[in-house]
């Protein structure tokens, strides 16, 4: 480890929050740059210390306090960040919401949260009509100055105006910065209380995984609402390096991007290391000196023709909201079929359905527990029994069934639930099968994971109906206003009864091994186009 990286883990325990590092580097690199959003000015690490002053002083003005949420749903912009570091610098907690949420989903995380405002760009207010179950409604920022349709009931201003910087709060490292929605396999999504101290951890494992140096440049098109991207904007900060943000992800532009960003260090997420496999070659594809990208659930198989073809590693590794980087591979260890092995952070174990550890190369529920301070997430918001249920016995269930090797190795099997992961977004099947079931012609409705040539998982809805001539198409259609685009199914199978346990429950594992047989609909195959 070099003197500069060993440096960053000196920061003081104390220390570890939004206004102390912001404070702390904005004093040891001035007008370096450390933030750009595409082809807009960059910002220098004075200048977003100063901007998170401005926007605190501006929530300040607005009545926002210690502990009180302030909501975004908005694409990748430098006014979601600096909300963020804003709400951060004086104490009050972000809440940045998936962009493609809809209708229950939608419902649900502002009732939960109950965020005093929601700041919204022009692309995204009619999520909002797909929603009339919204109790808490707050008042709406705008981001953009171009004319929206408001919903009934809901009122509307302009963003206000910067204010004169205020001094920071007395924020602990303890306490949240951010509240991050993700799924699991109850219907109501969970907010995880992520605190400040979580994302200097996020950003010191991955310096160090990546090998991040001083004077980097970080390029990103993941969406500032995950943690992936939010943390990220911490290693630039952490490690003397520029941040630099996509607006979203285009095949077609990615390595052309990589290089006018002059790019070093990359993020990436296996259906996106499969898309940019599948294209044709183009000259852009080498022409960059991007190095390493972080490339979590990237399939084994991937690695070798993506360092061939781009000349960049992949690195592999675990994590996950509630988490941290718990499990890693170090750049060219040549275990890449794995997930790495356990952090020195970290308590890892694998364990049996009744709590008690597996031996080596036996499949059992991955738990974790932190050896720092803070380094893993406190909870669910307002979920009290869901986070006494996730941290049994003080450790952190993840619901992944993993196998550890003689050599201290991880290897993951499956998810122990109804969760799936596709296109890096989390869906509950049981959200999902909500919306089917309550389609007029949909008796009952079973969702479940079926692989993907992309690496993850897609979505297979298998129904029974009592419509004569049940048409696919009609059922995708119903589902476009109530969920995420990425949570539609791919497959719909219709079948005449559904493989039950003994006590009327479906077999979920039959229907994952029969997959996709030639008696499923594939709206790929079929020319179907979802309207986003």
């Amino acid at each position: 480890m070099s003197a500069v990286r060993a440096a960053r883990r000196d920061i003081g325990v104390a220390e570890r929050t939004v206004p102390a590092m912001l404070g702390a580097q904005a004093q040891r690199y001035g007008d370096r740059p450390l933030v750009q959003f595409e082809d807009n000015p960059s910002r220098s690490y004075r200048e977003v210390r100063e901007h998170a002053a401005r926007w605190g002083g501006m929530l300040q003005a607005a009545g926002v306090g210690a502990g009180d949420r302030v909501a975004a749903m908005c694409a990748n912009r430098e006014e979601l960040l600096f909300l963020i570091l804003g709400c951060g610098w004086i104490g009050a907690i972000a809440v940045p919401l998936n962009t493609a949420l809809r209708g229950a989903q939608l419902e649900h995380a502002l009732n939960n949260s109950e965020p005093s405002f929601l700041m919204i760009d022009a692309d995204r207010v009619s999520a909002l009509h797909t929603a009339p179950g919204i109790a808490h409604r707050p008042t709406l920022w705008l981001v953009d100055d171009e004319p929206v349709d408001i919903p009934d009931g809901w009122s509307a201003t302009d963003l206000p105006t910067l204010r004169a910087p205020v001094s920071a709060a007395a924020v602990r490292p303890s306490d949240t910065m951010v509240i991050l929605y993700t799924s699991g396999t109850s219907g109501a999504a969970k907010g995880v209380l992520c605190p400040h101290a979580q994302f200097f951890w996020w950003a010191i494992l991955t310096i160090e995984g990546l090998e991040i140096v001083e004077g980097d440049r970080l390029f990103t098109v993941l969406p500032l609402f995950h943690t992936n991207a939010l943390h990220c904007f911490f290693q630039g900060l952490l490690s003397g390096s520029t941040y630099v943000f996509g607006s979203r992800f285009s095949a077609s532009k990615y390595w052309e991007q990589v290089s006018r960003y002059d790019a070093d260090v990359l993020y990436v997420v296996g259906a996106m290391a499969a898309i940019l496999l599948e294209r044709a070659p183009t000259p852009h594809d080498r022409a960059h000196h991007a190095r390493v990208a972080l490339g979590g659930g990237t399939p084994a198989r991937m690695h070798a023709p993506f360092h061939e073809r781009f000349n960049v590693s992949l690195v592999n590794g675990y994590a996950s909201t509630e988490t941290n980087k718990v499990l890693g591979l170090d750049v060219g260890d040549p275990r890449i079929d794995t997930m790495g092995t356990a952090r020195d952070e970290f308590d890892v174990m694998v364990v049996d359905e009744y709590g008690a550890p597996c031996p080596d190369g036996t499949a059992g529920e991955l738990v974790v527990r932190g050896r720092e301070p803070n380094i893993l997430a406190s909870g669910y918001f307002k979920q009290p029994e869901k986070t006494v249920e996730a941290w049994q016995d003080l450790w952190f269930h993840t619901g992944d069934r993993v196998v550890r090797d003689p050599d201290g190795y991880f290897q993951f099997v499956d998810r122990m639930n109804d969760a799936i992961r596709r296109r890096g977004e989390n869906v509950s099947s049981v959200a999902v099968e909500d919306v089917l079931n309550a389609h007029p012609h949909v008796v009952q409705a079973a969702v479940v994971p079926v692989p993907s040539e992309l690496g993850d998982d897609e979505i297979l809805a298998v129904i029974t109906t009592d419509a004569a001539d049940f048409d696919p198409i009609v059922l995708l259609r119903f589902c476009e206003t109530r969920l995420a685009y990425f949570a539609i199914p791919r497959y719909v199978r219709v079948v005449d009864d559904f493989p039950l346990t003994a006590n009327g429950k479906i077999r979920k594992q039959v229907l994952r091994e029969i997959g996709v047989d030639d008696a499923t609909w594939d709206r790929e195959a079929a020319g179907f186009v979802l309207t986003r």
